[in-house]
């Protein structure tokens, strides 16, 4: 037994495991060596890295249980720029004495258990240094589980607490141990991370985490020894990596790579002795982040005296500006903007003192002040605004720009909270508003990182809307509800409620804007309370009783909330049943636009909607333009973690045609982050008055004071409220609104007065005239930082890691501009005497705008930098100089501008990448390497470029006779150099195309080397380097060029402008004869004298010989040998035979005239009458559609193959016609055909209307340059037009001609032709409609019988795309052979919302059915027209006429069929003699009023009375005639009529009358006796009421009743506008009654009696009814014990409805004949 008993004491003893914890025993010291070292650069081998290496020596005490001692010996900084890993580092002795002066002093740190606790440090010891001791004790943290060896914790390092996993390996044999940790940086509680200008990028918590644009790893390895006394760690390595890719590419990274080796050296048995000055505790492992200036990534900066080195830094800004290095100015006022934030009060303001006073100084520093962000920089801004040191506009721009800098502290709000009461921001309403947003926009900064934000932050904009509602201020109401929404605080909720009906019945009074400003206030507070504002902005959208633009607001509102599918289906069943067609449009529409999303952050949202859109019925999405629409547009892509989408909201109102709210928006997505770009809106309300007449008086006419007083026998009616034209727009960026401005008439007068002290508008264009003759001459300079976004962790050797992007702005503009006009202007000035008045402008306008961006991923402190920078740079630049003279009586405009005189950059673009190096000690001595070692290309700027074997064919466009003033010393250098070594690619590119005459050079230069044959990512792609811009320089040349001057001349004085300058350049006399002999010379100075005729024959004998020949040559994109422009595409080649030698081509066309001028004798006129119309009706056939000669609306056959059949096809009349035509002419000779031909130029019987002249002068040379002549004819059956450019001087045969021309109201023809004589070059285009199977379709066919190989070479490279493309978007295609020289195009509009497109290419076919319209398109074949198109009329007549007659409302009456300005079609018997408002103007204006009656005696008739202005016309019929009154006295109906004023117009139509009157909104009024017909101007929308509805598109409310109620049929509907009348003989016997049901009801269980609503036909006192009519009307019921009757006088009308019941109506009356009063 007791054996047994020490056997398991032994066991017990031998199993315990032993301690690995590190010890440190006391009074001994352990020394270590420390090597560690940060490498920044792209992976691979021979590539640019920089870095920073530490090593030092490390001696480690213990002084107590816990306590310990460090002290850090010979440090040693060395700095690492080069290529890896064949250049060495390089030590940095000044950077090493600075770093040691810190290190060098005794740390302590509390140790246990492997556990570092709290660091000490001395007092002044930077944190950086602090930082780095937490670098090196971090290898010493240590976590042991002893019963495990395999295990995860959360463990406190220095970048945070993170899950860490240990892995232990025990050697017990010999005492040893290895220890292995890693972490996952990504996966940490609580992470240390600083992040700067990033409020406004929202984080998705719910998004997929599987991929990281950044990603983190961190693994230490420990060699331990132990024995009885304990764990002593003899070496610890580190290796921490971090890849970023910018474009989540897994090869496309970004690599930081940092080690750390720890080894024992050896133990002394001396120990450290401890500090004589007291430690501070500097906290935890944990990384402290720097309280002191934040390094930006620019070259650093040693600061010692800031105040001096600011006012050297801005007079070096300036002086960089004026030389035009942007660059180097940019760097520097980041400097400025970097030394402003450390600055004081008292330092600025004597930098203000200094430079307030000098113009170019002080943008610069005001743009400074706002960057810096700082809280002294924001007081002394609000300083100086208090002080009134800036006027308005400096106010204005400085405003925003600070507000969204500023850092938010307490200390900043409350500067911000005092601005909001300053005397001279409330004296100004612009700098008010900029003040409150941007107040709203810094509580939403400083609260966004907590979740409860101070009440007394919010409360200024609380008491301003407090303030608003008691004063009733609706401006002020708007302005308090957009700085609450920027705040974007859920505590504000219930003060947004008291704006919303819904909520608070105060609010129904308010204005509608307000409503809508108060539920968009809502959007931005969903984003922390997304359930509350969900449910809220549900119980708006469910309101009824509201605008239909507050709903939609609402419903854009709740889908930012992303609702789940039980709100969403329940908005769908709301929609079932939605009165407002507006609403159920948009949300439909808006529900739709989600559905179809691919966002990680809106799956959810968007599967609910594919669900909920399936409830719905899908004429929803048929609704056309008059409803409100949600358009979207946006993609995302997953491999790359990016996207973006744009959004529209389009909200109509029933009032109007147009849309009175529109939103657009652009957002971005980003790795699990989105961000609102920009949002801007417009909002307008009562617009359409601006587009009429409004000098019309319309309440003094007696119109307006009838229809006053029949509005009171109407129960309840009431007019439309007045609605003030207003405009209103609002500017978002980044999710803060900025700017919003509201433009009313009231505004337009103020600013009018303010600015020219009168509110004539004459008086004002007078003035403004008159400042303009003075001259204008002005200099402004805004310099902006557009951002700044830092993202820093931690690395392992305790040196921050950045990721900083910023960016730097610039736009400048000089301008000296003197206008002098004669005769002067007189002191009636009239606008109209503008356009007799010669003026002479002497301008010189100068423009430049600059961006820069730098990014960077590396080391930055404030003592030295390491890493990577990428820098962008665009570059814009203008400047004009010119004299113009401008003879507004003569049409003529004359400039003059100088030539080129020296080099000018117009615009560049550029970026660099490299690796950095620098520290602070040697600010001078930068370091910088090329990521890619540098390779050499050669710049080919001299030498011509060489075309490819394919396209250097006879004809090649280079060899052309093209004039030297396009394109003479033309050159094209081009090399492609390729070193697939370590050099990488690296290529430069030079066009240049020059003009002597001209004196200038155009050059495109294009240089680039990249990492793509790396790695082909987006990345690779973007490191490295790349130049592209644009130059404008000299040409030296024998001749002096003083000015080039431009002159063009209209009217009737064009001709002899292009002679004048003809004969100014020779020695003929001036040409005075007459107009033939002006257009004969006119002829032969353009060259083109023969060049008709000469086409012309060539053209016919071409067409005999074109059927011999096929189709040989199908390359894409062929050479020069294609084909002449031709219908029939089979006569490519034959007809190329004559093109191949352009020098030939004259003598063989001679030689074919002369043959035709033999022979034409003995032939028939017929055959050449034949001929043309064989190559017409050739042009409509076409080979690759050849197979589809059978059944081609089959449905199994694929859309490609059907074919096109134009209009012309179609009409058999104009079948009919041609051949008449055809035949005419054949009858008529060859001397008809001849006329035909010499009419194809429009010089023969047309004066040109346009000549402009492009020329150079000289002192003593010839002025060459450019002319060119513009005919038109709009007069004949064909309009047509007709250009030509060619060359002043004689000697050049280069020329340019244009023709485009209508065929019909079907097809437009158009060509382009350039080279010798215009024989050269040729594309050709015509635009067709017609059908496309049974769709209506439009064809566009592209020919281009002969181009530039250049045109070709580009051509190729595009289609080159083309599949790939064609595949993305979903496009079916199919390789098919066609027309080697002929593109078309075919859309065919299918349904108003989808089309088909065909594309047919020579090799290849693309095409794709059913595709959505962003917006339906108006295609209904039974929409009348009017008016018959003529002739002339181009190929979208009818696409336009069909929208404009879509705009227009008709009402139309036909015996008992009514059908409404909506379109609702019931059937109605009029009562007998009744008058019945059909339509009447029911806005305030009252404008006119349209009744209607059925006469007893014949019932087949109507008749009409119809009020307007001071006119009373009666349309009826007598004696089977119509006949007409005007004020009660008859009129002739065959003669027109027309008012005294002109605003009415009466005349016979057909069988009956028309009348006019569209000042007043009646389009047309037409009237036979049984047909009735009017329509209304679409400003009138919403505007009208009566039988034939309100035109506000709500068909679903369209029996709305005069009291607003809605009637339950339509025979309700139409009594309810029965106009009542006394009972007298011949007039209407019928009255409305309120009725009661006379059997008793049982309502909820309970005796009743019930009343009517709404009052019911009856016949008069006296009378008995005849016939009557059931009707279904609402009925009030109270109990049956209650007082009240029908006698009593209470608003029946006014109390709910509980049943519906129906009733008889009376519809006829016998009545006892009673005398008429007199």
């Amino acid at each position: 037994m007791k054996g047994l008993i020490l056997a398991l004491v032994l066991s017990i003893v031998g199993g315990q495991k032993q301690d690995l914890e590190p010890v440190f025993l006391i009074g001994k010291t352990y020394l270590y060596s420390y090597d560690s070292f940060i490498l920044h650069g792209l992976p691979g081998r021979g590539l640019a890295m920089a870095g920073v290496r530490l090593t030092s020596k490390l001696a480690i005490s213990r002084v107590s249980h816990s306590d310990h001692l460090l002290q850090i010996q010979s440090p040693k900084l060395e700095e690492y720029n080069g290529f890896w890993p064949t250049d060495p580092f390089t030590p940095s002795s000044r950077l090493t004495e600075t770093i040691a002066a810190c290190l060098s002093q005794a740390f302590k740190f509390e140790y246990t258990e492997g556990r570092v606790g709290s660091i000490y440090a001395p007092e002044d010891c930077p944190i950086l240094c602090t930082n780095l001791v937490r670098g090196i004790l971090n290898m010493m943290q240590i976590t042991i589980k002893k019963a495990q060896k395999v295990y995860e914790l959360q463990e406190a390092g220095i970048e945070g607490i993170c899950q860490t996993k240990y892995v232990i390996q025990d050697d017990g044999k010999n005492n040893r141990a290895t220890i292995s940790k890693s972490k996952n940086l990504m996966d940490c509680q609580e992470r240390a991370v600083k992040n700067v200008g990033m409020a406004y990028i929202r984080l998705c918590p719910t998004c997929p985490l599987k991929v990281r644009n950044i990603k983190g790893t961190v693994m230490f390895t420990y060699k331990m020894k132990y024995n009885d006394r304990g764990a002593l760690m003899t070496s610890a390595t580190s290796e921490q990596l971090y890849q970023i890719s910018p474009f989540n590419e897994p090869s496309g990274v970004v690599v930081m790579e940092a080690r750390q080796e720890l080894s024992l050296v050896t133990i002394k048995r001396t120990p450290i002795h401890a500090p004589k000055t007291q430690l501070q505790n500097q906290g935890s492992l944990r990384y402290h982040f720097s309280g002191e200036l934040l390094q930006m990534p620019i070259p650093l900066l040693r600061i010692k005296n800031p105040d001096l080195q600011l006012t050297e830094t801005l007079r070096q800004v300036v002086q960089k500006n004026k030389e035009g290095a942007a660059k180097e100015a940019s760097v520097k006022f980041l400097q400025m903007v970097q030394l402003l934030r450390i600055v004081t009060l008292d330092q600025i303001e004597f930098l203000w003192v200094q430079f307030a006073s000098h113009p170019p100084y002080r943008p610069w520093f005001l743009s400074a002040i706002c960057a810096a962000g700082a809280t002294n920089t924001f007081r002394f801004l609000k300083q100086k605004i208090h002080d009134g040191k800036l006027n308005i506009w400096e106010a204005a721009a400085t405003l925003p720009l600070a507000s969204h800098f500023v850092t938010p502290n307490k200390e900043t709000l409350e500067v911000a909270s005092s601005l909001l009461t300053c005397p001279q921001i409330q004296k100004a309403p612009l700098l008010q508003i900029l003040v409150y947003l941007g107040y709203g926009s810094m509580v939403n900064k400083y609260c966004a990182q907590s979740s409860l934000c101070p009440n007394e932050l919010l409360q200024p904009l609380h008491d301003l809307a407090t303030e608003a509602v008691s004063k009733g201020d609706a401006k002020d109401m708007a302005l308090a509800l957009k700085a609450i929404s920027n705040a974007g605080e859920p505590a504000s909720i219930k003060r947004i409620l008291k704006f919303l009906p819904t909520f608070s019945l105060a609010a129904a009074s308010l204005p509608n804007r307000i409503h809508a400003d108060a539920v968009l206030a809502l959007r931005k507070i969903a984003r922390k309370d997304p359930a509350k504002v969900r449910e809220i902005a549900l119980q708006v959208f469910m309101d009824n009783t509201l605008a239909p633009n507050v709903r939609m607001m609402a419903c854009v509102v709740l889908f930012e909330t992303k609702p789940a599918l039980p709100v969403v289906t329940a908005m769908a069943s709301s929609l079932l049943t939605e009165p407002s067609l507006q609403v159920a449009s948009f949300t439909y529409s808006h529900m739709k636009a989600l559905a179809v999303g691919r966002i990680p952050q809106l799956y959810n949202l968007s599967a609910a909607c594919n669900i909920a859109i399936k409830l719905l019925s899908p004429r929803l999405d048929r609704l056309s333009y008059r409803y409100s629409k949600v358009i979207h547009v946006g993609d995302y892509s997953p491999e790359y973690q990016a996207g973006a989408i744009w959004r529209t909201y389009l909200m109509n109102s029933p009032s109007t045609m147009f849309p009175t709210d529109i939103i657009t928006k652009v957002r971005g997505y980003y790795a699990n982050t989105a961000t609102d770009i920009i949002e801007v809106a417009l909002r307008s309300r009562g617009l359409t008055k601006l587009i009429r007449k409004q000098n019309i008086p319309f309440a003094e006419y007696d119109t307006h004071k009838a229809l006053k007083e029949l509005s009171k026998t109407l129960l309840g009616w009431k007019e439309l409220p007045p609605e003030d034209p207003m405009l209103s727009a609002y500017i978002k960026i980044l999710g803060q609104e900025i700017a919003f401005v509201d433009v009313d008439k009231d505004a337009i007068q103020q600013t009018m007065m303010s600015l020219t002290g009168s509110s004539n508008r004459q008086l004002v264009l007078k003035k403004v005239v008159e400042e303009v003759q003075r001259g204008i001459s002005g200099r402004w300079t805004l310099p902006a930082m557009v951002g700044e976004l830092r993202h820093i962790v931690p690395t392992v050797l305790g040196m921050p890691l950045e990721l900083g992007l910023c960016g730097t702005a610039l736009a400048q503009g000089a301008a000296d501009v003197d206008i002098q006009t004669s005769p002067p202007l007189s002191d009636n000035f009239r606008p109209s005497q503008l356009l007799e008045t010669n003026m002479d402008v002497h301008a010189d306008i100068k423009s430049k705008a600059y961006f820069h961006m730098i990014a960077m991923m590396g080391i930055n402190t404030q003592y030295f930098q390491s890493g990577l920078e990428f820098h962008a740079e665009f570059y814009a630049n203008t400047a004009m100089k010119f004299d113009a003279m401008i003879n507004m009586k003569e049409k003529n405009l004359k400039t003059e501008a100088p030539p080129c005189h020296q080099e000018v950059e117009l615009a560049a673009v550029r970026s660099e990448a490299y690796a950095i190096s620098r520290n602070m000690e040697e600010v001078d001595s930068e370091k910088k390497s090329q990521l890619l070692p540098r390779g050499k290309a050669p710049i080919i700027s001299g030498q011509p470029f060489q075309p490819s074997e394919r396209s250097s064919k006879p004809g090649n466009w280079k060899q052309s006779s093209i004039p030297s003033v396009i394109s003479e010393g033309y050159q094209q250098g081009s090399e492609e150099a390729y070193h697939l070594s370590l050099r990488g690619r690296f290529y430069t590119h030079v066009f240049c195309r020059e003009s002597e005459n001209l004196g200038c050079s155009a050059c495109l230069s294009l240089k680039s080397q990249y990492s793509a044959f790396l790695s082909n990512t987006y990345l690779h792609k973007l490191v490295g380097e790349f130049e592209a811009k644009i130059v404008l320089k000299p040409v030296h040349t024998d001749a002096d060029i003083d000015k080039i001057q431009l002159e063009i001349q209209a009217g009737s004085k064009a001709a002899s402008k292009i002679i004048d300058v003809a004969s100014s350049g020779s020695k003929e006399e001036d040409v005075t004869s007459p107009y033939e002999d002006i257009q004969a010379k006119l002829k032969k100075i353009l060259g083109i004298e023969n060049m008709f005729k000469d086409s012309n024959k060539t053209r016919i004998h071409t067409k005999r010989i074109e059927r011999k020949h096929k189709a040989a040559d199908t390359d894409l994109w062929a050479g020069p040998g294609a084909a002449p422009l031709s219908s029939s595409s089979s006569s490519s080649t034959a007809s190329s035979a004559d093109s191949k030698e352009p020098g030939n081509e004259h003598k063989k066309d001679d030689s074919r005239q002369s043959g035709k001028k033999r022979g034409s004798r003995s032939r028939s006129s017929s055959s050449v009458s034949s001929a043309s119309s064989n190559s017409y009706s050739s042009s409509r056939d076409h080979p690759g559609d050849r197979h589809c000669s059978g059944d081609h609306q089959q449905a199994n056959l694929p859309v490609f193959r059907f074919w096109f059949k134009s209009a012309d096809e179609q009409d058999p009349e104009k079948e009919v016609l041609n051949s008449s035509i055809s035949s005419s002419s054949s009858a008529s000779g060859e001397g008809n055909s001849t006329a035909m031909s010499q009419s194809k130029f429009l010089g023969d019987s047309k004066p040109p209307i346009l000549a402009a002249v492009l020329r150079a002068m000289g002192r003593n040379e010839q002025p060459t340059g450019l002319q060119l002549v513009l005919y038109t004819d709009m007069q004949s059956m064909r309009s047509r037009m007709q250009m030509f450019v060619s060359s002043i001087a004689g000697s050049s045969r280069w020329k340019l001609c244009a023709d485009a021309s209508v065929v019909n109201s079907h097809e437009v023809l158009g060509s382009l032709k350039w080279g010798k004589d215009c024989q050269d070059y040729q594309i050709a285009a015509q635009i067709a409609t017609g059908q496309l199977a049974a769709y209506p379709a439009m064809q566009t066919k592209l020919e281009w019988p002969k181009v530039p190989s250049i045109v070709q070479t580009t051509a190729r490279w595009l289609y080159s795309f083309l599949p790939g493309a064609a595949y993305v978007l979903g496009y079916s295609q199919r390789q098919q052979r066609g027309p080697s020289h002929q593109a078309t195009l075919v859309v065919a509009l299918t349904s108003p919302r989808t089309c088909d497109v065909i594309l047919k290419l020579p090799e290849l076919t693309i095409y794709n059915r059913a595709i959505r319209l962003p917006l339906p398109f108006p295609s209904s074949p039974g929409t009348p027209i009017p008016i018959v198109p003529p002739p002339d009329w181009n190929v979208f007549s009818q696409a336009t006429l069909s929208i404009l007659e879509n705009l227009k409302a008709r009402c139309s009456v036909f015996q008992n069929k009514i059908t409404t300005f909506n379109g609702v079609r019931f059937n109605y018997s009029m009562p007998a003699n009744c008058y019945h408002i059909l339509v009447q103007d029911c806005s305030p204006e009252l404008k006119f009023l349209v009744m209607m009656k059925r006469p007893e005696e014949s019932s087949d008739f109507t008749a009409i009375n119809v009020r307007l202005a001071s006119h009373e016309v009666d349309m009826y019929v007598s004696n089977g005639l119509i006949q007409l009154k005007i004020n009660g006295v008859q009129a002739p109906t065959d003669v027109p009529y027309t008012s005294n004023s002109g605003n009415m117009l009466i005349s016979s139509k057909k069988e009956g009358l028309s009348l006019k009157a569209p000042d007043y909104g009646i389009e047309e009024l037409y009237y036979d006796g049984r047909r009735f017909e009017i329509q209304v101007a679409f400003w009138m929308a919403g505007k009208t009421c009566g039988v034939c509805g309100k035109y506000d598109a709500e068909k679903e409310r369209e029996y709305q009743m005069p009291s607003g109620y809605l009637a339950k049929d339509p025979v309700s509907f139409g009594q309810s506008w029965i106009i009542s009348e006394d009972t007298c003989a011949g007039a209407c016997k019928l009255q409305r009654k309120f009725v009661k049901i006379e059997k008793p009801v049982a309502f909820e269980k309970k005796a009743v009696k019930c009343f009517s609503v709404e009052p019911v036909l009856h016949c008069a006192e006296g009378c008995s009814a005849t016939s009557t009519v059931s009707v279904s009307v609402g009925f009030h019921c109270v109990p049956a014990d209650s007082t009240l009757d029908l006698q009593a006088q209470m608003r029946l009308d006014q109390k709910s409805e509980d049943v519906v019941s129906r009733v008889s109506a009376h519809t006829g009356c016998s009545c006892q004949q009673k005398p008429c009063p007199a």
